[in-house]
């Protein structure tokens, strides 16, 4: 199983209890994948969001600093909003981001659940899933080609143009980000795609039906099951003792979902919200090394086996030094005990 981390790049990081600025959150966060590929983990990725919080609206620029001063995980985005994007961009993006790394890029695809990017780039969220279908279809003929002949509803037909420049790897791989719709699960089975799935509250064996349709539709279409892997995106914090994580990750969890919760409608969430989804079949990846890695375990298992997961401790608004600090729990306790 690969182990890694996923970033939003936020700036509401604490550092003595006041907000970084954006110079100062980008210098922590190259010195936190640093770190990562120090301690041995397999996988970085950088979400893309288009809001004031986070710093992470140009992924592919900040997985390329990193890419200046690591040696050996792979970098990836978590995920690229493609939706919105144009496919012939975010490929020559990503294949100079594997230039640059020597054959360590990657994406995650998806329709994104956050909709800020589409009223920015000009799209309506009417045409919300036939624009992620229509633009995945050309950014695999890319991937397939670099002379494309291709024509589609949103976007201007390409007649024979090559899309340069094309990656180290022989196939960059493209993985693609989903949440709870069936359609979704599906579509990555029948085009034998590697399958990231963002769980992020209520019971993961929940989404066992959902993998079950991805395995089941790639067989289908013929792919070897070796083909369709699954990877798990989870909100999590690892400290030495499950204690000091709760008491750690719970009072930002409860700021960040809180503020949503006003946004959206919702109901903010509790200390002991918190706890039950940090328990034995809740989606938070809480807790000390060894509790967590056994909750991993648990979650492969009934989810049918899993290829790797993704810590993602923005949430929690972290001070450095204790994301460093789990960072290396993670890479040094968590890491061997599932690989």
């Amino acid at each position: 199983m690969e182990v890694g981390i996923d970033s939003f790049a936020s700036h509401l990081l604490q550092n003595g209890g006041d907000h970084l600025s954006g110079p100062e959150a980008m210098r922590l966060l190259l010195e936190r994948i640093e770190r990562a590929d120090e301690v041995g983990l397999d996988v970085f990725g950088i979400g893309e969001h288009h809001r004031a919080e986070y710093l992470d609206s140009a992924t592919a620029v900040i997985l390329a600093a990193a890419a200046a001063r690591t040696q050996r995980i792979r970098l990836t985005s978590a995920v690229t909003v493609l939706s919105a994007a144009d496919p012939v961009r975010v490929f020559q993006e990503f294949a100079t981001l594997d230039l640059i790394s020597q054959g360590r890029a990657e994406m995650v695809v998806g329709r994104g659940s956050s909709t800020e990017a589409f009223p920015l780039f000009g799209y309506s969220l009417n045409d919300y899933d036939e624009l992620f279908a229509e633009k995945l279809d050309l950014l695999l003929a890319i991937r397939a080609s670099e002379k494309i002949s291709w024509q589609g509803r949103f976007r201007p037909a390409l007649t024979g143009q090559g899309v340069y420049p094309r990656p180290a790897q022989a196939q960059l791989p493209i993985w693609l980000g989903v949440g709870g719709t069936p359609e979704s699960f599906a579509r990555a089975g029948t085009l034998g795609l590697p399958l990231m799935v963002a769980i992020i509250g209520g019971e993961t064996r929940r989404f066992r039906p959902l993998v079950d349709l991805y395995r089941e539709a790639g067989r289908r279409a013929g792919h070897a099951p070796e083909q369709l892997k699954v990877g798990l995106h989870s909100l999590g914090y690892v400290a030495p003792t499950t204690e000091e994580a709760l008491n750690g990750f719970a009072p930002g969890y409860i700021q960040t979902f809180g503020q949503r919760a006003r946004e959206r409608g919702g109901f903010p969430p509790t200390r002991a919200h918190v706890e039950a989804q940090a328990g034995p079949m809740g989606a938070l990846l809480v807790g000390s090394p060894e509790e967590v890695a056994a909750k991993i375990r648990r979650h492969s298992e009934a989810l049918g086996g899993i290829s790797r997961v993704t810590f993602q401790m923005d949430v929690a608004v972290l001070p450095h030094e204790k994301i460093l600090q789990a960072t290396e729990l993670i890479g040094s306790r968590v890491a061997p005990l599932l690989r």
